[in-house]
C-alpha cells in the first residue's frame, strides 16, 4: 500500500476504531508534516507536536540529493523530464544516505524511480492546508539539523494563522539537540513536550505518533 499524504485518512481510522474524540498528534521527522496535515482536516486532533517541523518534504529531499540544481530539478519534475531527473538521482545516490533515502522513498510510495518518487514527494507538503489547523501546535527544530531547513520552522508557524496557540522551539549545539528530531538530547526534547502539554489544562484522552 503506497503510503498517502492525506495522513487525516488513517488517523481518522484510529481515531473511529477506539472511539477518540481529544487526542495529541506526535508527527517524528517526516511525521512533523504530516501530523500537521492531519489536523488540518480531524477536529479530534486537539494538539499536534512536530518534531521536528517539517512542512515540505520535496525541499529537504533536495537538500540532500540535489542541493545546487534544486530549483532547476523542481522545474524538470514540472516538465516531466523523466530522464533527466533519474540521470540527476543517480549522481545524487553516490552519496550512501541520499542513495538509502532515494531507496526506502521509491518502496514506501510504491514508485519505480527518482522521478516517480520525487514526483509522490511533492504532494507532502502542508502549504494550503496549516491555515485549517484550530490545535494548539507545538513546533520544534535544531539548528544543525541536515534534513529540515531552519526557515520551515518560522514558516510553518506563521502559516498556523487559525491554530488555538503556537508554540517554538530551537534546540542549539550548546543543548545537544541540535540534530534531526533532536537526537543527542531526546530527553530535553520530552522535556519541552511535557511542559507545553501540562501548560495547556486538562485533557480526556491520550497521545498517538505518526
Amino acid at each position: 500500500m503506497p503510503m498517502t499524504p492525506a495522513w487525516e485518512e488513517p488517523v481518522g481510522a484510529v481515531l473511529d476504531r477506539f472511539g477518540l474524540d481529544d487526542v495529541t498528534l506526535i508527527g517524528i521527522s517526516l511525521g512533523g508534516g504530516l501530523a500537521v496535515r492531519a489536523a488540518a482536516y480531524e477536529p479530534r486532533v486537539r494538539r499536534v507536536v512536530a518534531v521536528d517541523v517539517l512542512d515540505d518534504f520535496l525541499e529537504c529531499l533536495l537538500r540532500r540529493a540535489a542541493p545546487g540544481p534544486g530549483p532547476v530539478l523542481r522545474a524538470l519534475l514540472s516538465a516531466r523530464a523523466r530522464s533527466i531527473v533519474n540521470g540527476i538521482g543517480r549522481a545524487a545516490a553516490r552519496d550512501p544516505l541520499a542513495a538509502w533515502g532515494l531507496r526506502q522513498g521509491m518502496h514506501v510510495t510504491g514508485t519505480a524511480d527518482p522521478y516517480g518518487f520525487f514526483r509522490a514527494a511533492r504532494r507532502f507538503h502542508t502549504h494550503g492546508v496549516s491555515r485549517l489547523v484550530t490545535a494548539d501546535v507545538l513546533l520544534l527544530a535544531g539548528t544543525e539539523d541536515h534534513y529540515v531547513p531552519r526557515h520551515q520552522l518560522p514558516r510553518q508557524a506563521a502559516a498556523l494563522v487559525r491554530a488555538r496557540s503556537v508554540t517554538t522551539r530551537v534546540f542549539t549545539r550548546e543543548q545537544q539537540g541540535r540534530y534531526h528530531c533532536q537526537i543527542g538530547h531526546l530527553g530535553s526534547c520530552l522535556d519541552t513536550f511535557l511542559t507545553w502539554y501540562e501548560s495547556l489544562g486538562p485533557r480526556r484522552e491520550g497521545v498517538g505518533i505518526a
